[in-house]
């Protein structure tokens, strides 16, 4: 008797912790569950905290919502692999848990130092398999990260609006993926051959991307130096 009351009692403390607790996201999620959300969410400001070198920090960047969306897209092998990952960095703390007090919480509910010190146990562990657990969730949130606009022009990495030159090329082949009567170009529309002026680093930003910049991040050159 006793042993089927220590079973349930674990099944139920295994149900209220992978269940119980978890904030609702900041937007609707296409495929992931709410519980996922806030584990991408701590994860990625563990990774890019508020107030860190690069002003937006993972969940202002929206790395969660662009992590649903990227899961969304792939195929049902990889998406269940990939939700099996943050399962794991979530409850993997049972076996590898964060500095006291409590640091065998489930990762979204531990404190931001815990975090940081969880995800540093599984960046420097002897253990390979950590480490590409790792490398493999970082790889997953950097993307989400440099996907934002604002971050890419912290970084100067956002591109610039460029008026291209139609070519005699133009005329002949559509946009990848367009049928050929999408093509709007005539032999009218040829750009002038001659000598283009060079591209000034303090020109506009292209479309999308040409919102205000904000302090600049240090050791990034400002435009035009």
């Amino acid at each position: 008797m006793l042993v089927w009351l220590a079973l349930l009692a674990l099944f139920v403390w295994g149900c209220v912790r992978v269940y119980a607790g978890h904030a609702p996201p900041a937007e609707p999620a296409r495929v992931l569950s709410h519980r996922e959300m806030g584990f991408l969410a701590a994860a990625a400001d563990a990774f890019y905290p508020p107030g860190g070198d690069v002003p937006p920090s993972g969940t202002e960047a929206g790395v969660p919502a662009y992590t649903d969306r990227y899961v969304a897209t792939v195929p049902g092998s990889t998406r269940l692999l990939m939700r099996l990952l943050f399962f794991l960095v979530e409850h993997g703390t049972l076996f590898f848990p964060a500095p006291a007090p409590l640091g065998r919480r489930r990762f979204s509910a531990l404190a931001a130092e815990q975090r940081v010190a969880a995800l540093e146990g599984w960046r420097t562990s002897r253990f390979f398999p950590r480490r590409l657990v790792f490398s493999t969730l970082r790889a997953i949130l950097t993307m989400g990260y440099f996907a934002h606009p604002p971050v890419l022009r912290q970084l100067r990495l956002a591109p610039y609006a460029i008026d291209t030159p139609v070519c005699e090329a133009d005329l002949l082949f559509p946009a990848v993926g367009r049928h050929p009567d999408t093509i709007a170009f005539t032999e009218a529309d040829l750009t002038p051959p001659g000598p283009r002026p060079p591209l000034a680093l303090d020109g506009p930003l292209a479309p999308g991307f040409d919102g205000p910049e904000g302090p600049l991040v240090p050791g990034f050159a400002e435009p035009g130096s």
